[in-house]
């Protein structure tokens, strides 16, 4: 009798969790790859955008060129060494140093080939020297008068940001379980009122709180002289921080609240909660595991781009306050037509926008399971 061997037609599972592992793993890489170089290019296109519109068609190499040529010119003529020089002889002087400056600053080369080097120094985060801005200390990196005035910023942008968001998921949340109440319809009333933006707030609150009672400062960081005892000097940075931050709640609260509000309560109203509800589940329950958790991915959406907005900060409602923040710095910077700081504090909000989009896809994985990352042909599903 011939003996046969038996092969077993049952698949490993050791051998299928492998390829499952490998083609995750693929999938995800495939997928971030992709992810990472669309993000780069769009932020590569985003700053060579900013940098042509920053420099106005060419309109402020030729205001650079006229500064240089009259504070050269004043120069050499106010100097008392040139006196004895003849016309002739100082107008050539005039001319190299003009030249000189000129070749110091690459505007003697064409602009389409110093927009390709800023564009470089940029994307490698070498942001440079400003043309006319300095920080407190003197000194002309743009770094460092980028970073003198974060903190600024974090504060005022920081404390108010969060303050809204919070307490607006929290009041919406709270007015979705008494749909059509007295204050579910004083919200709703008062929704338009976000139309004007902060700053228009901000001078009127200026002019009852500063101008009228004077109860509070009309604007700046701290008082001046600033105190010397460092619970003094936070006291003061806390009275100045009121009216800004005041301003910048009023703006959008009320809007907020309203499409929070109606966020919950498109998702209080489907089938799968009125299924909870009837099983006899808490509402607290309900809310927490069939609203909440649906809505998580939107929620740390808004959060994440809000911490993002904190390094812009608010461009007129700072300079309506005298805020020594970004905001008011990139208002300066644009009056001074200084593209270096312009092109700095874009590329930094540039990087923090696609590094914050890319992980949020990564984040919806982890608190949604319907979410797979690189799955349905290269998008998060």
């Amino acid at each position: 009798m011939t003996s046969e061997k038996i092969v077993s037609s049952e698949p490993d599972p050791k051998s299928e969790g492998k390829t499952r592992t490998n083609s995750t793993f693929n999938r995800v890489f495939r997928y971030s790859l992709l992810r990472l170089v669309s993000m780069m290019i769009t932020v590569t296109i985003g700053v060579y955008l900013t940098i042509l519109i920053a420099n106005m068609g060419g309109y402020v190499d030729t205001i650079m060129r006229n500064e240089i040529r009259d504070n050269t010119t004043q120069a050499i003529l106010a100097n008392p060494n040139y006196r004895s020089l003849s016309t002739e002889a100082k107008a050539n002087l005039i001319k190299t140093k003009i030249a000189t400056e000129e070749r110091r600053l690459g505007l003697d080369q064409p602009f389409a080939v110093r927009s390709m080097r800023y564009l470089k120094n940029a994307l490698t985060l070498n942001l440079g020297r400003a043309i006319n801005m300095k920080s407190d200390q003197g000194s002309k990196e743009v770094r460092l008068i980028l970073l003198e005035r974060l903190p600024a910023t974090l504060l005022l942008t920081g404390s108010s940001s969060l303050l809204l968001f919070f307490a607006s998921v929290y009041i919406a949340l709270s007015l979705s379980r008494k749909y059509g109440s007295f204050w579910d319809k004083i919200m709703i009333a008062f929704s338009p009122t976000s139309a004007a933006p902060p700053w228009f707030y901000g001078i009127f609150l200026i002019l009852i709180f500063a101008a009228i009672f004077r109860i509070l400062p009309f604007g700046g960081l701290v008082d001046s002289p600033s105190p010397d005892n460092p619970l003094d000097y936070g006291l003061s940075v806390l009275k100045h921080l009121i009216l800004p931050a005041s301003a910048v709640i009023i703006s959008s609260i009320f809007i907020s609240i309203y499409n929070w509000r109606t966020f919950f309560l498109i998702y209080s109203s489907e089938d799968y909660v009125e299924m909870a509800k009837a099983k006899g589940l808490s509402e607290r329950d309900v809310e927490r595991r069939y609203i909440l958790r649906p809505t998580l991915p939107t929620i740390i959406t808004n959060f994440a781009l809000l911490l993002i907005t904190l390094w812009t900060g608010f461009i007129i409602t700072e300079t309506v306050f005298l805020w020594p923040g970004l905001g008011r710095t990139l208002f300066s910077a644009i009056g001074f037509f200084d593209t270096p700081v312009i092109v700095g504090s874009t590329i930094i909000y540039a990087y923090l926008l696609a590094i914050t989009v890319f992980l949020l896809d990564f984040v919806y994985a982890l608190v949604d399971p319907r979410v797979k990352v690189g799955s349905g042909g290269g998008g998060s599903k």
